[in-house]
């Protein structure tokens, strides 16, 4: 299992296109994802939880991942967060 904690600067906040674009981005992994915000445990492979969430702009977040290929998956969720969700 590896995490880390991360910030939200996508002015928008975890929205629709931001959510799909990182949910498509996580589903080519086969390890789990788990985003911590406010006390939540939230399955970063489904965009309902994540839309249910309401992350905001400078959110601060704690990305895990637990699998085989759990790093990589890690590094490409933080790299997409810290770009904007682009």
């Amino acid at each position: 299992m590896v995490s880390k904690e991360t910030v939200v600067i996508d002015k928008m906040g975890f929205h629709m296109r931001p959510a799909n674009n990182f949910i498509s981005a996580m589903n080519k992994y086969t390890s789990d994802i788990t985003i911590d915000f406010n006390g939540k445990k939230i399955n970063g492979k489904s965009i309902m939880n994540i839309m249910a969430a309401c992350i905001k702009y400078g959110s601060h977040i704690t990305i895990t991942c637990e699998g085989e290929d759990e790093q990589q998956m890690l590094d490409e969720a933080v790299k997409l967060i810290e770009s904007g969700l682009e």
